[in-house]
């Protein structure tokens, strides 16, 4: 099964100095490892040239963030099966055999993640994904492992094989068919929650997106854009409304949509209490720029069949801060 571990990179010769070697190291008897380079102009290409002349690069014309940046890489890159990941990932040892081997026994599994653990505590679970993803009746993400803010520290609570509804982006395996039957990610979105509508329309054509815990990576997380940048704010509201309006099925799409821009509101004053009304304009421009592709995306959702079981029984915002339900077993 031919695999290509596809990094996608701008300006980040520093992270690429880090950890690149546990990639190359860990990876090259199982996968070809490829940098695709989304116009930097710092020494990123001149590094990997340098020190790792066995890393082959893809270079993009520009920097369109991680959809496009990505898109554009994987028309030139052949492989079964792509690893897509990101630049402040640590992996480890044998951490390819698992995913692959379920890859080869399950032909209806098109995406899997694995357990992606903090690289700066690698005791608990990473923000980015954790170990797997869903998403409540309101479209708000969550994992196993960290709801909201709250991460739990990993005692070998899932290290299982499971269905999810969603994996990261950090760290995403896709089947090379799948992709490109989907024509990739949606472009509109830029960078953030690109990866949950990817694994949304996957479903909705029948196949599964799985997790696989024997399998472990420790990431940074926020490496390019600070959980404080008011535009990471603005991207995750944004983004999170648009797959709402793409992907909810038909029979609860006002119901959901009406809520969830309240509850967005409710966001932006709790924002406000925080003293940090930076991240409530970021939630206003976020519904601004909803409005302006709004029936753009209705458009969008006309050519998807829509997956009817996503987690409708539950709202994340009432559970974790009316009940006080911070833990993925908890939740009801």
């Amino acid at each position: 099964m031919k695999t290509a571990i596809v990094i996608l990179n701008w300006n980040g010769k520093e992270l690429l100095e880090q950890f690149l070697p546990s990639v190359v190291n860990f990876s090259s008897n199982e996968a070809e490892v490829y940098v695709a380079d989304n116009a930097s102009t710092d020494d990123s290409i001149k590094f990997i040239k340098e020190f790792y002349p066995a890393v082959k690069i893809v270079e993009n014309a520009k920097n369109g963030g991680y959809a496009k940046g990505y898109n554009d890489a994987l028309q030139h890159i052949d492989a079964d099966i792509y690893c897509l990941l990101n630049s402040d990932i640590e992996v480890t040892k044998n951490w390819l055999i698992p995913i692959l081997d379920v890859f080869k026994k399950e032909e209806n599994t098109a995406i899997i993640q694995p357990k992606l653990l903090d690289f700066k505590d690698k005791s608990k679970f990473e923000y980015a994904g954790a170990a797997g993803g869903f998403v409540d009746l309101f479209g708000y993400p969550y994992c196993r492992g960290r709801v909201f803010n709250h991460l739990e520290k990993d005692i070998n609570q899932f290290d299982d094989v499971s269905e999810i509804f969603w994996a990261s982006g950090a760290c995403l395996f896709i089947r090379f068919n799948v992709y490109h039957q989907l024509g990739g990610f949606d472009e509109d979105y830029f960078a953030h929650q690109e990866e949950i509508d990817l694994c949304w329309r996957t479903q909705n054509e029948g196949f599964q997106v799985k997790y696989v815990g024997n399998s472990t990576v420790f990431h940074i997380g926020g490496a390019t854009l600070q959980e404080t940048n008011p535009h990471k704010t603005f991207l995750n509201f944004r983004n999170s409304l648009l797959n709402v309006v793409k992907n909810v099925p038909k029979k609860w799409f006002l119901f959901v949509v009406f809520f969830r821009l309240v509850l967005d509101g409710l966001a932006g004053i709790k924002f406000i209490f925080e003293l940090r009304p930076i991240h409530t304009w970021a939630i206003i421009k976020a519904h601004f720029s909803f409005y302006k592709n709004f029936n753009k995306f209705l458009k969008k959702r006309k050519k998807l069949q829509k997956k009817e079981n996503y987690n409708l029984h539950t709202s994340i915002v009432w559970q974790y801060f009316f009940l006080g339900r911070n833990k993925f077993e908890d939740l009801k």
